[in-house]
């Protein structure tokens, strides 16, 4: 069974019929017991770290998920929802994360140029994922891959060997997914990204 976390900030439905056309069983739930015995838990993010830490927290999930991965059991975060897996982030004032993976929520920079053109904030739509080390999320698919972001934050990880893809917005190179054991997330949503992204939950589905 593969759980998505319910706290009220997610694109929950999409990603649960992600998986069940892919023929795997998964819910949705509001429950904090339910992650007690769950194979496999997914937390998306939708929204303001600010808000999201805090409805994690307040809903009384934190303690069930560190855990389910403590336990080594499969673990999958999606845009806010890896975000939340550092030590902080700067959006809106400097809030604490869950600190699994040393590194801090930082903001893309105003001015950005490519080819002399002003780059947007948020960084919104299709761009290139580049795989630093074969994270098993990622087997089955090509260095390069087009996937989808919607994000103001980027994550910057600590330590290279967590990093398990990367992606170049004007001058800024960032954490586009990381892996540590049995912890995969991605800032990226594999829900919005087409073939690729059902790819990665296929991947995750397997493990």
């Amino acid at each position: 069974m593969i759980t998505i976390i319910d706290y009220e900030m997610g694109n929950l439905r999409s990603v649960a019929k992600a998986f069940e056309n892919l023929g795997f069983a998964a819910r949705i739930s509001a429950d904090p017991k339910d992650l007690r015995d769950t194979d496999k838990i997914v937390l998306p993010g939708v929204g303001a770290f600010r808000d999201c830490i805090q409805n994690l927290r307040q809903g009384g999930f934190v303690e069930p998920l560190l855990a389910h991965i403590e336990a080594g059991r499969p673990m999958l975060g999606i845009c806010v929802g890896m975000q939340m897996l550092f030590d902080e982030s700067e959006e809106f004032g400097l809030h604490q994360g869950l600190g699994l993976i040393p590194g801090r929520v930082v903001r893309f920079p105003d001015g950005m140029q490519e080819a002399g053109e002003r780059l947007k904030v948020p960084h919104m739509g299709w761009n290139s994922i580049r795989i630093q080390r074969p994270a098993p999320i990622f087997q089955g698919f090509a260095d390069g891959s087009y996937v989808y972001f919607v994000h103001s934050y980027y994550c910057a990880a600590d330590h290279p060997e967590h990093v398990a893809a990367s992606c170049r917005y004007g001058d800024v190179t960032f954490c586009a997914a990381l892996w540590r054991d049995n912890l995969m997330a991605t800032q990226f949503h594999p829900e919005k990204s087409q073939a690729v992204g059902l790819k990665i939950f296929e991947n995750f589905g397997k493990l």
